[in-house]
């Protein structure tokens, strides 16, 4: 789903990895890239036309992020960047880490947050790696104020699979998907961290349970389709070592009624503004 004006498409072999990688995509076609605008036009992201692209999600999450200036700010499943550096066009100063594991989609977020001016540190890793393997990337314990994720939340039991394997990965959960991600953004944060996270609302039972062992003071705010439909969405806000009682914020809808798009949400995705959990 795009959130912007424009889209402007042309090829491009993008990425790195091993010989073995490198002679596969030779025998492939060029990957077909996208120019979309975001927050109004505030953000330019390059992204494949096809397999997993950014949308509404990313911009929700960014804009439930409860950054400040300053704060070491990881980005875990980053894709091309999307929520990532929507924080940092609205948060100035954050020391912003993206972290995604496909090397072509990590290199595409390395050169939109190059060609949007804003500094990230790019890491190539897979969310559920060994604690070593974070420690290797830079990623030790205790060393982020807050972690954005948006991870792959479709069950496999009642989601039909892409045959892209990208966007398969990148939307279809397994059994352990949600409490490893949970696991390593409890690690890489500090006491009283601030974790965002996306998450289907009919999953909600799930984020529960994930986030009960170390994260407490949970916000939750339900996003609806439109009204008079359930919700489709949770934005969850945790704190590590938190002990506040859950707070449920008043539905977010993205059309009224009506059908008319709610001019609240139209000003996020238009980066004019933060929804509730933002705020600390």
């Amino acid at each position: 789903m795009n959130c912007g004006p424009m889209t402007r498409a042309f090829s491009s072999e993008v990425g790195s990895g091993s010989r073995e990688e490198n002679a596969s995509k030779k025998e492939s076609p060029a990957l077909e890239i996208t120019e979309d605008g975001f927050l109004g036009g505030q953000l330019r992201l390059r992204q494949p036309r096809s397999g997993h692209r950014a949308g509404h999600d990313a911009i929700l999450l960014a804009a439930a992020t409860p950054a400040r200036p300053g704060e070491r700010v990881v980005d875990l499943g980053a894709g091309v960047g999307a929520a990532g550096l929507a924080v940092a066009r609205r948060v100035r100063g954050i020391d912003l880490v993206l972290v995604e594991i496909d090397p072509g989609l990590a290199e595409l977020a390395r050169n939109n947050a190059g060609a949007n001016a804003i500094k990230a540190e790019v890491i190539v890793l897979d969310v559920e790696a060994s604690a070593a393997g974070f420690d290797e990337a830079g990623l030790t314990p205790d060393s982020a104020d807050v972690v954005l994720m948006n991870p792959p939340f479709n069950d496999s039991a009642r989601h039909r699979a892409s045959p892209d394997a990208v966007r398969q990965r990148a939307h279809v959960a397994t059994a352990t998907t949600l409490a490893a991600w949970v696991h390593a953004a409890r690690r890489i944060l500090k006491s009283n961290g601030q974790l965002a996270m996306i998450w289907r609302a009919d999953g909600i039972a799930e984020v529960l349970a994930a986030l009960e062992r170390g994260f407490g003071s949970l916000e939750i705010l339900p996003v609806h389709g439109e009204g008079a439909s359930p919700a489709i969405r949770i934005l969850v806000r945790a704190t590590k070592g938190g002990r506040a009682p859950i707070r449920l914020h008043a539905a977010l809808l993205l059309k009224e009624e009506s059908g008319v798009p709610n001019k609240w949400v139209e000003e996020i995705l238009a980066g004019k503004g933060e929804l509730p959990l933002a705020r600390r």
